[in-house]
């Protein structure tokens, strides 16, 4: 007998299981992360992805298909472009092509929305296949605080920042570079990473933001960087402090993790379709572990380095 679901229907099985035509569909979704634990699906938590899976197990009448992400956010952390992919049956999606995302949008509560679904090739992979993400860090310095109105996207800091020590700061960090002195280690995986552009900017006369870019980042690493330039900007620090911890290659202690409501991932770029493959290969190549000796920077390595410091599709950042 089928199993039922919890509403009563039957429990249907999941696409991988039913051995017919699939479609590989990339789904683009921005979400307020306040009333999430993160996006990766938690047993007994709210995640970005149960209950987007819900919904569209829910939308194609499936077992709530699995989800593959471009970025793991934290919990508390916004996206504005997020972007995942899924493969579901032919017959199910062509069913609710036309009218998915008004259907999803009564699905799907409040805090996330789907802003397009569409057919991509079998090699798009919203994880490997990317060239980078682009992330946004916003902090009020008003010794008031931030606009109630947006108290949930950005941060308060209770000293005056000065952007021009924190843009000296962050030009030491960019390139290639073993970001391990500003992530949360993970077993066989490497903390080489290339951070293509790290800058601040005024919006508004109390309020500053960090557009962050990068092929992609390790566990932590923005708030981490973040961090490390608030107690620059503030002048707890000097300027060419980030720079001395990242060279250490461990974490500093002095580095304090800035709250992740600040944080919004506002874009990811991925290559033409045929070099998609290609660029889904090569990430993974590169996410092996490496042994510190082989860390480069961008301004020393040449021009074996600079795949990663300036990917294609980077106009206008």
């Amino acid at each position: 007998m089928t199993p039922a679901s919890p509403e009563g229907s039957p429990e249907l099985p999941a696409p991988e299981a039913t051995g017919a035509p699939a479609v590989r569909l990339r789904l683009d979704l921005s979400y307020d992360g306040t009333g999430f634990s993160g996006w990766a699906a938690q047993p007994g938590r709210r995640t970005v992805q149960g209950v987007l899976e819900e919904a569209l197990g829910r939308l194609l009448r499936l077992a709530p298909p699995k989800l593959t992400v471009a970025g793991r956010t934290d919990a508390g952390v916004h996206a504005r472009g997020q972007v995942a992919h899924v493969d579901v049956p032919m017959e199910s999606w062509q069913a609710e092509a036309d009218r998915v995302l008004p259907r999803m949008a009564g699905l799907l509560p409040r805090d996330v929305r789907l802003r397009s679904a569409r057919e991509v090739p079998a090699a798009f992979d919203a994880r490997f296949s990317a060239l980078w993400r682009r992330y946004s860090y916003r902090v009020c310095d008003d010794p008031s605080g931030p606009d109630p109105l947006r108290r949930n996207e950005i941060v308060g800091h209770r000293r005056p920042l000065d952007l021009d020590r924190m843009n000296a700061a962050a030009q030491l960090l960019r390139g290639e570079h073993d970001f391990a002195a500003f992530c949360r280690k993970r077993d066989g995986a490497t903390t080489i990473r290339s951070l293509i552009r790290l800058d601040w900017a005024r919006e508004g006369p109390d309020a500053a933001a960090a557009t962050v870019v990068a092929d992609a980042f390790c566990h932590n690493m923005v708030r981490a960087l973040v961090g490390a330039m608030l107690a620059v900007g503030d002048g707890r620090k000097p300027a060419g402090w980030p720079a001395e911890v990242l060279g250490t290659r461990v974490r500093d202690p002095a580095v304090h993790v800035a709250p992740a409501h600040g944080l919004c991932l506002e874009e990811v770029r991925y290559p033409p379709d045929a070099e998609l493959a290609q660029r889904a290969a090569q990430t993974r190549r590169t996410r092996k572990a490496v042994p510190a000796a082989q860390t480069r920077r961008t301004d020393e390595a040449g021009p074996a380095a600079n795949h990663l410091a300036r990917p294609p599709g980077l106009a206008g950042l």
